[in-house]
């Protein structure tokens, strides 16, 4: 026999399906829609889950007019900051419940997380870059001919050719992880065996050691957002560049680099002031995604990478084969943190998931300076 709990609850599951099917209510014999947002239409832009219930769409401007598009009706939601909006969407035998949402933006969230500090007393190893005369970098470089990719421009062209160069060779795969042996000579070797491409974090580790191999100083970066149950991050390249006595942004799986207003190329600690602040960011016009799409600078600069730029981190050392695991090997990250942000501890975090693999150490800082501190 059914308890009065039961009951009430089954009454309560009732309301909540009836009050559903009586919210407007367009329909579709496609899964995957256009939205249009003030005017501006994006195709192929929304699949409908009828599971989620709510399907969930984020806007992160009050008063925006959001349209959805289906092969038979459309409907506009005029955006509310003060509440979800819901409706529903007809497909096949199939009522997904959908609901409008208003969010702060990326930016907006970046904005709040200006502060840092160089004081921070936290333990924190300095970063350290393998020299190219190491048998494997020399190895690499002979094997990639890489002193031919890259030219006899200067420091900033050699830089600029071994990343297209890279950007041609391997396509991004961002639906599959990275092989188990995870530096250059092995991972292009597979890719080109396999038939297929690395993800941003593999594209960033090949392009690290090319630069290695080359003597430029350089280290991945993992771009990473506020939330931190939100596992869609991005990783890029910064290479020093004595020229410009900086770092600069390089992104292999995009073939990017960004500039301020005079052409003058960009770290990403200056990308993300820029981002804050409002400076001008200019992308490389031909920046593109395995040459199928363009990487258009407002969804790459002011929306993806808006929200991976709260949080940075690094391995300790920049070398060859860092992240293939091995019994009894200890790869350490530096990850910065600005004072903003709610988990700020532990200040050391040591994590080995599998006992046969590599150890993994992560120190949290706030200390910018240390982060971003030229190399020695």
């Amino acid at each position: 026999m059914r308890t009065p709990f039961i009951l009430a609850l089954t009454a309560l599951n009732l309301h909540a399906t009836a009050q559903r099917t009586l919210l407007p209510t367009i329909r579709s014999t496609q899964r995957v829609i256009d939205v249009s947002e003030n005017g501006q239409r994006r195709i192929n832009w929304w699949t409908i889950v009828p599971q989620a219930a709510p399907d969930v769409y984020i806007s992160h401007e009050h008063g925006a007019r959001i349209t959805f598009h289906t092969d038979l009706d459309s409907f506009t939601v005029v955006v509310d900051s003060s509440r979800a909006q819901d409706f529903n969407i007809q497909l096949g035998d199939s009522l997904a419940w959908t609901q409008v949402a208003w969010k702060p933006s990326f930016r907006a969230v970046l904005t709040a997380a200006t502060t840092f500090n160089d004081a921070d007393p936290r333990p924190l190893p300095a970063f350290t870059y393998q020299a190219a005369d190491t048998p494997e970098l020399v190895a690499l470089r002979k094997a990639f001919n890489l002193d031919s990719i890259a030219g006899q421009g200067n420091e900033l062209s050699r830089m600029l050719e071994v990343m297209h160069w890279l950007h041609d060779l391997v396509p991004h795969d961002g639906q599959n992880g990275n092989p188990a042996v995870r530096n250059a000579l092995s991972m292009v070797s597979v890719c080109k065996q396999e038939g297929r491409g690395l993800n941003c974090r593999g594209l960033s580790m090949v392009l690290n050691e090319c630069y290695l191999a080359l003597g430029f100083k350089a280290r991945y970066i993992t771009c990473l957002p506020y939330d931190s149950t939100d596992t869609e991050c991005h990783v890029i390249n910064m290479v020093w560049n004595n020229e410009l006595d900086k770092w600069i942004w390089l992104d292999p799986t995009h073939d990017a680099y960004v500039m301020d207003e005079n052409g003058t190329l960009l770290g990403p600690a200056e990308v993300r002031e820029r981002l804050i602040d409002g400076r001008p960011l200019i992308l490389n016009p031909d920046a593109n995604w395995n040459h199928r799409s363009s990487t258009i600078r407002e969804d790459y600069l002011y929306s993806y990478m808006a929200k991976n730029l709260y949080r940075l981190e690094c391995p300790v050392e920049s070398r060859y084969d860092t992240e293939t695991s091995a019994v009894g090997k200890v790869v350490s990250y530096v990850q910065l943190l600005p004072l903003h942000y709610f988990e700020q501890q532990p200040a050391v975090d040591r994590w080995q998931g599998n006992p046969k693999g590599s150890a993994l150490i992560t120190y949290r800082t706030n200390n910018a300076a240390a982060f971003w501190a030229a190399p020695r």
